[in-house]
């Protein structure tokens, strides 16, 4: 009888050591976010997943959205990549090939702004009013930062009516940016939905329009105002990293298209690309193996057990990042 107890106890331990064996794997060779559970998980920015490359980071005392006083980073910048170049945005000719250009994002996808699309935007809109090119192919190109000025302000004249608005780097030269994360973010039990993009709510609300910051110092702004631009026939194009520029907020991204600085994960998660305005951490639409997250709140975010709650982006033709914020962010 003692012999069968002793048996049966290690049949049960060795059952249940095979159990464990099994989740482990599971969790080994998932890519996916799950939900554990872990709102709890608080995970701190990490100033050294930032370049330090025109990026300076401080410690400074902030109070945030909901009344918490707290350490924040501020974080200035000069809104200048230091991991890839700025543009091109306008290809010069019809017959110019996508190289010449950037892309443009309608309807959930990413065209690449190439002398062909730009000679055929009257089918594809559907408006013969589009011309935008000469006799010669030549696109029409506003070339002056005052040019700029005047193609990007809301109430755009009828001068600049089928041209290509380009603002290039060279009119943002003595731009500083300053913005402020808390170094542990503090969830919320009610979210906040940015007044601009998806799942907006009705009326004004006092969240920033910024929706964070890039690893390598630039913002990541809320959607571009692509009906504003097309409406007054003008078309502003964005790099191939989902950036553009304005004199006054500098270069900045619209969408997150693989170029930026990301650290990459150990774990085949999707990478890391920047950090929200709460300071909950930004990651790639897709991981590793180009599988999308998945069980995202309204915001774009969940949890996981190693990086708590984070946000995932949207995919780059939607013309957005996150839609919220689930943390207090800095006043």
């Amino acid at each position: 009888m003692k012999h069968s107890k002793i048996y049966l106890s290690a049949i049960i331990i060795l059952c249940l050591g095979m159990m464990s064996c099994t989740s482990c794997s599971n969790d080994d060779n998932s890519n996916q976010d799950s939900d554990n559970n872990s709102d709890e998980i608080v995970i701190n920015v990490n100033p050294e997943n930032f370049t330090t490359n025109g990026v300076y980071l401080t410690i400074v005392p902030c109070t945030l959205s909901d009344g918490t006083n707290t350490d924040c980073y501020q974080i200035i910048t000069n809104s200048t990549p230091s991991d890839h170049e700025m543009g091109p945005w306008c290809p010069d000719n019809i017959a110019d090939g996508a190289d010449a250009g950037g892309i443009w994002l309608e309807n959930g996808e990413v065209y690449d702004v190439d002398g062909a699309f730009i000679e055929n935007m009257a089918a594809f809109y559907e408006d013969d009013n589009w011309l935008m090119y000469d006799e010669n192919g030549d696109i029409y190109v506003t070339d002056t930062e005052q040019d700029c000025i005047n193609a990007a302000n809301p109430a755009v004249g009828e001068e600049y009516e089928n041209f290509c608005v380009e603002c290039l780097p060279s009119y943002i030269t003595d731009i500083s940016q300053t913005y402020l994360i808390p170094i542990t973010p503090v969830l919320q039990n009610t979210s906040t939905l940015f007044a601009t993009g998806p799942g907006r709510p009705p009326g004004q609300n006092s969240a920033p329009s910024t929706r964070g910051i890039a690893l390598n110092g630039v913002e990541f702004s809320a959607p571009a105002p692509v009906d504003n631009i097309l409406g007054a026939y003008t078309l502003a194009p964005f790099d191939d990293a989902g950036g553009h520029i304005n004199v006054h907020q500098g270069y900045h991204y619209h969408a997150a298209t693989g170029i930026s600085l990301k650290v990459e994960q150990e774990d085949g998660h999707s990478a890391l690309i920047g950090y929200a305005l709460d300071g909950h951490r930004i990651y790639e639409n897709k991981n590793q193996e180009g599988i999308a997250a998945s069980d995202l709140d309204e915001l774009r975010g969940h949890t996981d057990v190693t990086r708590g709650y984070h946000y995932h982006v949207d995919n780059a033709g939607n013309n957005n990042f996150i839609n919220g914020l689930k943390g207090a962010y800095a006043n």
